[in-house]
């Protein structure tokens, strides 16, 4: 069974090897395989500053074990505090069980609860399965980022996507 809950502190190691994990299996997330340096101590810290913060960080879990994330930076200065970026990603072997659309119900409900009226993210135009979950849940695109990444030796274009309650 998954259940979607805060990630603590507590959970870094588990958290960070689920992160080196989905490096490898996707190449829509930012880091190559292998690239990402984090110790388990830095991410216990960005853990606390998230809950600091006010932002949200949550994990997909089954069996005692992080299958998947989301994250909801809050904005930092009184005049973005009603914003919040948000960095998602699934392992492979979880996709398409519906995990994405939970994290998400648990993303809106808390916008809702923190007064957030601007969620933002940024997309590979070629993640047609992100892409799709961030429609469903009203989030429209805004812009392009051209050449924002370099996959496997080829640029890529990102989307700014965002969803506002007004």
């Amino acid at each position: 069974m998954i259940s979607i809950r805060n990630i603590e502190a507590a959970d870094s190691e588990k958290f960070l090897n689920m992160l080196k994990k989905l490096d490898k299996e996707t190449n829509f997330m930012m880091y190559e395989p292998g690239e990402r340096k984090t110790t388990t101590a830095e991410v216990a810290q960005r853990i606390n500053e998230s809950i600091m913060n006010s932002s949200l960080l949550i994990a997909a879990e089954v069996n005692s074990e992080i299958v998947g994330f989301l994250s909801a930076d809050r904005g930092f200065a009184n005049r973005i505090k009603h914003s919040a970026y948000i960095v998602v990603g699934i392992l492979k072997e979880y996709r398409g069980q519906g995990i994405g659309t939970s994290l998400f119900s648990k993303l809106m409900e808390w916008a809702e609860m923190n007064e957030i009226t601007r969620l933002e993210l940024t997309v590979m135009t070629n993640n047609e399965t992100a892409i799709n979950l961030y429609k469903k849940f009203g989030f429209e695109i805004e812009g392009v980022k051209k050449n924002s990444m370099k996959v496997d030796g080829k640029y890529v274009d990102e989307y700014y996507m965002a969803k506002v309650k007004v």
